[in-house]
Order: C-alpha cells, then structure tokens, then sequence
C-alpha cells in the first residue's frame, strides 16, 4: 500500500513505499501528517518530480469505491484503494423520525403550526437528502485526495447501462457495441432487473443463463424488455414453449414474470440519477470528467481475473490493458456524521429524555476522535485503537475494530486524529 508524501509546503509529493515511508520517520526527515490514509510530511524538501494520477470512482447505492492510479504506457497500478460506506439510511430514517414528530404537534393540542408544503422552492437537480449525502462525501474525498497526491484526472462510472445499447441491439457505428462489451451490458441490466435470480424457479447462488421470454423460433427478438434470467435446468426444460404454458401450474409465477417483463427502462434511468449529480458536482469543483459504463468496468474485471469489490471496481473503471497492486489493503470510510445540534435526547414519541453536556470538549478530546489508549493494568489493560466517545468525568469508551472498550481514563489516550465524521478500518488483502 502507498503512502501520501507532501513537502514541506505542504504541497503533495509522489506517494512512496511502506519502507520508504518507515526509513523517512526513523531518520527524521519526516512527519506524521495524517493516519487515514496514512500521509507523511517532509521536513527538508520543497517540490519534486511528479507524474500524473487518476482517481477512479463506482458510484453505489450503499458503498462507493475509490481508486487512485497512476497510468503508464501499457500498466495502470493501483496506489490507494478505499470503500465510502454511506449513511444514507440513517439519514432517511431521521428525517421520518422527523416529519413525525411535527406531525404529531400539528394535530396535538398544542400551539397550530400550519404545514409548510407551497412555499418551498427546489432548484434543478434537487436530490432527496439521502441521496445528496452521497454525492457529498464522495466529492469531500476526492477533494481531500486531490490536497494529498498530484491528481491529474478523474473518471467515473457514470452509467450503470448503456440505454442505447439495450434499445436497439443492433446499433451500429460503436465499436465497443459492436463487440463483446454489448453482452455485458444487457447482462448487467438483467441481473439488477431480475433480482440475481431464476425467473422460473427462483434459485439463488446458481450460474444463470439469458433466457428468452417468448422464444426466438415463435418470433420473439433481442430486445431486452423479452429477455430474462433462467437457470440451466429450466432454460433447458422451458425450449421453445410459450412461457404460458411452462408456468401454466404456477399463474402467480407467471403473472409476476409477465408485470417484471414490462419495467420500463426509466428504472434503469432511477438507478443512474445519483451517478449524473455526481459527475456535474465533480466537474463544477475540479474539472472536466472522464465517464464510463458499468457494463465496460465489469468486462474490464472478468478479462483481467480481478476480484469483485467495490474498491477493485473503481480501479477497473474505463480503459485498462493491465492492473496491478489491486490486491492492497482496502481502506473503508464509515460515514458516521459530526454530531448532532440538538443537546437533548428523544423518546419514541418526540419528548425529552435527558439534556446534553454544553461543552464538546473534555480533557482536550472530542467525540470521534481516533486516539490510541495504552492501558497498562486491570481489565482493560492493553493498547485499544479507534474512535471515543468522551464523557465529562474523563472515562472514555473506544470504539475499535474488535467491539467497543468502556472506562478508559483520559490519562491512557494520545490523539491520533481530529474526528472528521469518518470511522476508518481496512478491509482484508483481495484473493
């Protein structure tokens, strides 16, 4: 794994080995400047040769992958891989909590509070909270890996399908439509449409086969609103039958497959609107974009026999002859927020059950800080690394990577690092 050098400005520096890095700080001619992602500080250095870096982006609905990848004449390798675990979940579900508790005060005997429904004004590209959150984060971490190698370019997963790829077939003009890419991305689509599922039997964990609906020897054609996904044993049973006969005994079955069949392609569309918010947020704050299709980035991943991640995705995303070093260690940002302003806390039904310290800050530490506590007896004894949850009678909890250790005193942690609204751990080397 690569580790972030800047000089003595400040101003970044190519990335360097783990050795190299370790051979700086025992020499003292360099600093600690930050943990996650580990990022080193010369002492006696002001600039340096440099060559051009890309980060690499596979925009997801819960985890976003990012890639950072230097590009020479015939080999991309990886330098930084890192997995943006949203909370966009938890932001939906807050938000509920919410609009229930003002709903609750409009119809209680309380002060009438009219709701606000006519006078609120949405601009262009207005995205659901849930949903901005990640177009947020991931422009927050391009922008802090910007401040710490010298990033040339970005790409992006813009689309997860290729619309004119699936309508039309045999479009021509495209090479790569034209060629084996095509496959992968009406696959793709029917394994998102689909479920990743038998439409027959509803087997799970099986090789699946793309099926038609209604067979090509009755007529049918390639258009992806008649294709569908079927195990070997019932593609092979089903033949040429009309699908209404074949589940002629299971007409719930059948009339669940007939209604799945007609989606429309704007689910597709849904599933790429985040990805767009995305690509005009990043172009708007650093620059042209390179986009690619989700449909190139698997086939990228299956010719180069890579495994599936959401951090090995990125690093496949666009024009990729060889990769190597995708197997370093994954770092995963957990987006855990700041806080919150309120200093009480609610019960089921909107009330106050307790009121908050007013002060964020005891013994110089503040919650979702990463310290390292070095307990030397009793219970706890042992160093604990993570994030604390202060208190302020300076008995600390420490969230780390095996559970969550209670009472350590404010006199055994030494702070690592500011809490920036990250949780950080790092996910097993790839097989």
């Amino acid at each position: 794994m690569a580790v972030f050098v800047l000089d003595k400005r400040k101003k970044p520096l190519m990335p360097c080995s783990e050795k190299r890095a370790r051979q700086l700080l025992e020499r003292g001619r360099a600093v600690v400047h930050r943990m996650y992602p580990f990022t080193i500080r010369l002492r006696d250095r002001v600039g340096g040769a440099l060559q051009p870096l890309e980060v690499r982006i596979d925009p997801g609905s819960k985890s976003t992958g990012v890639a950072v990848v230097r590009k020479d004449a015939e080999t991309d390798t990886v330098l930084h891989l890192a997995q943006i675990d949203h909370r966009g979940a938890k932001i939906r579900k807050d938000l509920q909590a919410r609009a229930a508790f003002r709903r609750r005060r409009r119809g209680a005997n309380l002060r009438y509070r009219a709701p606000r429904f006519d006078n609120r004004r949405r601009s262009d590209g207005w995205l659901a909270p849930s949903l901005q959150h990640r177009v947020d984060t991931t422009v927050s971490d391009v922008a802090k890996l910007r401040r710490l190698a010298p990033v040339a370019s970005i790409a992006q997963e813009l689309v997860r399908f290729d619309m004119q790829a699936l309508e039309t077939p045999e479009i021509s003009g495209v090479e790569y439509q034209q060629g084996a890419l095509a496959g992968y991305e009406v696959r793709e689509y029917l394994l998102e449409k689909w479920g990743r599922c038998c439409a027959y039997c509803g087997a799970e964990g099986v090789p699946l086969q793309v099926e038609h609906i209604r067979a090509r020897a009755l007529g049918g054609s390639n258009r992806v609103s008649n294709l569908t996904l079927a195990c070997g044993p019932c593609n092979q049973a089903k033949g040429a039958q009309p699908v209404e006969v074949f589940l002629a005994r299971d007409p719930a079955r059948l009339a669940r497959l007939l209604a799945q069949a007609k989606r429309p392609l704007r689910d597709a569309a849904a599933v790429n609107s985040t990805r767009w918010a995305l690509k005009t947020a990043l172009e708007a704050r650093f620059g042209p974009v390179r986009v690619f299709s989700g449909g190139r980035t698997k086939w990228n991943r299956s010719r180069l026999g890579v495994p599936k991640s959401h951090a090995i995705d990125a690093a496949c995303v666009g024009e990729v002859e060889a990769l190597r070093g995708w197997d370093a260690p994954t770092l995963v940002l957990r987006c855990t927020g700041r806080g919150s302003h309120c200093r009480t806390r609610l019960d089921r039904f909107g009330f106050p059950r307790g009121v908050l310290t007013r002060s964020k800050t005891a013994f110089g530490f503040r919650t979702g800080d990463m310290v390292r506590a070095e307990v030397p007896a009793g219970a706890r004894a042992g160093a604990h690394v993570g994030r604390v949850a202060i208190r302020a009678t300076g008995s600390f909890n420490i969230q780390t990577a095996a559970g969550v250790v209670q009472g350590v005193s404010h006199r055994h942690c030494r702070l690592l690092q500011r809490g920036d609204g990250y949780g950080y751990s790092f996910l097993a080397r790839s097989a």
